[in-house]
């Protein structure tokens, strides 16, 4: 018989390679802009095409895990993850780019609901499988810290496509010993696998993401408005039909139940805030603060290892005080973080960002590790895909929306800020519009006063931008924060 807690070491490198291409990429932003010049949209999308494919493909990869059996599913996923990785490493256009990260999403959505669905079967004691998602989920902040450091190494000595190229090790080792560590599992009787429930479930998320980004690049109009439209009716036909399958994708009636809900909330409002946080971040140290990439990286660390330390304790706070409130707590902590960022100022302290990070990655870490296994507590083992797909639709949603609606509220002060600059002509000014890369190389190009008062008026709007940005995030961090505590007798 298979050791659970040695399964559990192969269970964890999906999450590694995640959280790994995650910020790594975050931190190549800067490198890229310089390399394959994208627009500013353009530039959002190869952050998020990766989380929004991911993310309207868990329902559906949970579901067919359930069916054609886990372990199977995560090996396919392993494999196309590395190929599509190698894919995205020699990209030379934006478009190309975006195309890869989206396969990319494609692979990752196999990866997640995999493992944990298979946690949730070889973890049957409730506090060894708590201990279990927080060494799990304890993986996300270690690919965190190690990514910028990787990354950051890589950036200095390679182009930036190198970076995509980190997963290779890991999903080799998974592909090795993934067969011989882990048991396969599968839903008994799955019930027949419905093709129109995987679309809609798509369909209800991507075109919603897709209406902000439109609202952020061109303000309000008929094409934003269509497009969260089309997602809001999908998701509302979506949900009607799994009330009337025998077998749904997901069972819409464990919403109705508060420890769930709350939990669900908890988790997409925590990846919102690491993913949006870390964008912003990663872009202010480097090309306004003028940190190198490895500089960058180092002084993440220690919200890492805040991350790392809280994720391994939450499991015993929470016995102790209970789930919901360590939750509530958490939220509060990434509201103080975000209240940090909504004080930065052009040439002002980096340890400001060091704190705020610091406090609010520890709160991520403490709420995700115990969100996600009050979430699977809830829903019965042979249908552990279909809530592990649940759970990690909702992060891989915060993640998108995180950099989606933060990144575009940065978007959107940064460009109606920069409309004119004394002493430069606009052509230069538009051109630094589209990105704060941009404006970084077209101040560079146009050197002298002209250029230092064009990276001035860049490095202000694009600050004022992350101010906005932070105080939308801190209130619904807040909010959250308020609903659970008030909330955590009934979630008890």
């Amino acid at each position: 018989m298979r050791n659970p807690w040695v399964a559990l070491v192969a269970l964890s490198m999906p999450v590694l390679i995640i959280s790994m291409d995650n910020t790594v990429l975050a931190f190549a932003v800067p490198q890229l802009s310089e390399s394959i010049g994208p627009s500013s949209s353009q530039l959002l999308w190869i952050v998020d095409a990766y989380s929004f494919v991911l993310a309207g493909l868990l329902v559906t990869m949970g579901n067919l895990g359930d069916r054609i059996g886990r372990r199977r599913l995560l090996m396919w996923g392993s494999a196309g993850f590395a190929l599509t990785s190698v894919a995205a490493a020699f990209s030379t256009t934006a478009p190309m780019l975006i195309t890869s990260r989206a396969l990319l999403g494609v692979a990752g959505a196999t990866l997640l609901p995999s493992t944990m669905s298979i946690i949730r079967n070889i973890f049957t004691d409730d506090h060894q499988r708590m201990t279990a998602i927080a060494v799990w989920t304890t993986m996300f902040a270690l690919g965190g810290a190690l990514g910028p450091i990787l990354g950051g190494f890589l950036l200095q000595h390679f182009w930036f496509g190198s970076v995509f190229l980190t997963a290779l090790p890991v999903t080799l080792a998974l592909l090795v010993v993934g067969p011989l560590l882990l048991p396969e599992s599968k839903d008994p009787e799955p019930g027949p696998f419905d093709i129109r429930s995987s679309v809609l479930s798509f369909i209800a998320i991507v075109p919603v993401i897709y209406g902000v980004k439109i609202v952020a690049e061109h303000g309000l109009g008929a094409d934003a408005i269509l497009a969260v439209a089309i997602g809001i009716t999908a998701g509302t036909v979506f949900v009607r039909r799994q009330r009337k399958l025998d077998s749904p994708m997901i069972d819409v009636a464990l919403f109705r139940l508060p420890r769930f809900r709350t939990a669900i909330i908890a988790s997409l409002v925590g990846c919102f805030a690491y993913s949006g946080s870390l964008f912003m971040v990663t872009q202010y140290l480097q090309l306004v603060s003028g940190q190198s990439p490895i500089e960058a990286a180092v002084m993440l660390l220690p919200a890492a290892a805040a991350a790392v330390v809280c994720t391994l304790s939450a499991p015993l706070l929470a016995r102790r005080f209970g789930a919901f409130t360590v939750i509530g707590v958490a939220m509060a902590c990434i509201s103080a973080g975000f209240v940090g960022l909504a004080t930065l100022s052009v040439g002002g302290s980096t340890i400001t960002v060091v704190i705020a990070l610091t406090i609010m990655n520890g709160g991520f870490g403490a709420s995700s590790a115990v969100a996600i296994d009050a979430i699977l507590s809830s829903v019965p083992a042979e249908r552990a895909g279909a809530g592990a797909a649940v759970s990690e639709t909702c992060a891989e949603l915060g993640i998108a929306l995180g950099t989606a609606l933060l990144g575009s509220a940065v978007v959107f002060v940064y460009r109606r800020q920069l409309t004119q600059v004394d002493g430069v002509d606009q052509a230069s000014v538009d051109s630094a519009r589209e990105t704060l890369g941009a404006a970084t190389l077209t101040a560079r190009d146009l050197g002298g006063p002209a250029g230092d008062a064009l990276r001035t008026a860049a490095d202000t709007a694009f600050t004022n931008g992350i101010r906005v940005a932070s105080v939308f995030a801190l209130t619904i961090a807040l909010a959250t924060a308020v609903m659970t505590l008030r909330g955590r007798r009934l979630t008890a």
